[in-house]
């Protein structure tokens, strides 16, 4: 294998795959690894760091792996990184640590991403998982969303010695991990191995706890005695895009969408009893991670025809380039510079699309191409189902029942960029509750921010 190329990851056959849920990249056998990992020159300035948000040692890990010592090269990046079997999955490494790759200048990056997957799958089955004895310092955190951000922020508090209780909403832990990511994607045995891993660190996990109506945050700070919060809810109030047709059966918010597939199984009904309707023909709207986790959800639930339907072009648009392309493979049809106008239905149900096509104009101040519809160019796709992945919000619980803490017009908490602190003193807050939706590497830097602060906070008030 010539240096200028990474080792490619083994994968299922796209006509085999698009029909199932199982993960989708089989991951690298150790010579594989070591083969790859040996690419990699060890910048002494060590550029591939500087876009990791959680500062992961790159160059040294790899070189740990390079030499066959797999668990050490996992005790590095434990060191930074508290899901780093996620991470190796999800995270937009060729926007982040790979973007910064010397390799990448001539060829193709290191392929530190599936490296960091390697070693954390290679850790799960034959690591030893002992536990440090942690000195407890006496104090307690609340933290609020079982999500990348708040089990980030609950290990390395609890690495300090604290005393950490998460609340989690729903009925399992783990946030967008286990009910906005698919299976094919991120196993959700994964994610909860490395839920298992906080828990034998002491950290507590409270279920079906909506903070907000359950408790207030003020109640946890003065009734429940916790010394500090952080907030790490995410966004999970979904956006539309308010055109005619919108509540007809059949179209759904993307949370609705993926939550009922992953979390509650309903790609496996009627074994388990969430039923989904998607039809035949399945249109999802944008461009983003979301949509393609859509599109592929679909496609996978037997849909004939599944359509991404997005308004700018392939170049603009958000997603992973790797779900991109595996979208394609799987059979996805995309109808790029397209933007919905109104959803038809018959008898409640949706029957039609409408759509107009349309062109790119110049750029705005962040860079991003401006798109306008073409006139009398509307035409209509026939879909059963309309899937719309357009964005989501904060949702409006904590803030409504907290009013002392300070958000912007999208509803996000507005914190201090550096310490992740709220408007309320001692509680902090990060990820996409913050940050609107974003990436699970951000929130978990975001956690590992407030987690520090949150130390800072708590040892100069005593």
């Amino acid at each position: 294998m010539e240096d200028n190329f990474r080792v490619p990851m083994p994968h299922q056959a796209p006509d085999v795959r698009n029909k199932n849920f199982s993960e989708v990249a089989l991951g690298y056998t150790a010579e594989m690894a070591i083969t790859e990992a040996k690419r990699c020159l060890n910048c002494k300035h060590k550029p591939c760091m500087k876009g990791c948000p959680v500062m992961v040692k790159i160059p040294e890990f790899i070189a740990l792996v390079a030499d066959g010592k797999f668990e050490e090269a996992y005790e590095v990046i434990a060191e930074t990184s508290t899901l780093p079997a996620v991470c190796g999955r999800v995270c937009p490494q060729e926007k982040q640590c790979e973007k910064y790759c010397v390799r990448g200048i001539k060829g193709e990056p290191v392929s530190i991403g599936r490296l960091e997957r390697f070693v954390a799958d290679w850790h799960i089955k034959n690591g030893k998982n002992e536990i440090k004895n942690i000195e407890k310092n006496g104090k307690k955190v609340a933290i609020i969303g079982s999500g990348p951000a708040g089990l980030t922020c609950a290990g390395d508090l609890a690495k300090m010695g604290y005393d950490v209780t998460v609340f989690e909403a729903l009925h399992t832990a783990g946030g967008v991990l286990m009910y906005g990511i698919p299976e094919f994607r991120l196993p959700k045995t994964i994610v909860q191995t490395e839920i298992d891993n906080l828990t034998k660190m002491g950290v507590k996990i409270e279920t079906n706890m909506v903070i907000g109506k359950v408790l207030s945050v003020d109640e946890l700070l003065v009734k429940e005695g916790f010394d500090a919060a952080f907030i790490g809810t995410g966004a999970g109030l979904p956006s539309f895009m308010n055109i005619e047709g919108e509540n007809l059966n059949g179209v759904y918010s993307a949370n609705e969408f993926l939550t009922r597939i992953n979390l509650l199984k309903a790609y496996k009904f009627p074994e388990y009893d969430t039923p989904i309707y998607i039809g035949k023909n399945v249109a999802v709207v944008s461009g983003g991670n979301v949509a393609m986790d859509a599109v592929r959800c679909a496609v996978r639930l037997g849909a004939e025809k599944v359509y991404l339907v997005y308004r700018r072009s392939e170049e603009e648009m958000p997603a992973r380039l790797e779900e991109v392309a595996h979208a394609k493979e799987e059979g996805i049809e995309f109808k790029l510079l397209t933007n919905p106008i109104k959803i038809h239905g018959e008898d409640g149900w949706v029957k039609k699309l409408e759509c107009v096509k349309m062109e790119l104009k110049e750029k705005d101040e962040k860079g991003r191409r401006q798109v306008a519809p073409i006139e009398n160019s509307e035409f209509t796709i026939d879909v059963d189902s309309v899937v719309m992945a357009i964005g989501q919000s904060p949702n409006p619980l904590i803030r409504n029942t907290t009013p002392d803490l300070e958000t912007n017009q999208r509803g996000c908490f507005v914190v201090n960029e550096e310490t992740c602190a709220t408007s309320k003193e001692g509680v902090y807050a990060g990820g996409d509750a913050v940050s609107g939706a974003a990436t699970v590497i951000l929130a978990m830097g975001a956690g590992k921010t407030a987690a520090k602060s949150i130390d800072e906070y708590l040892k100069n008030k005593e």
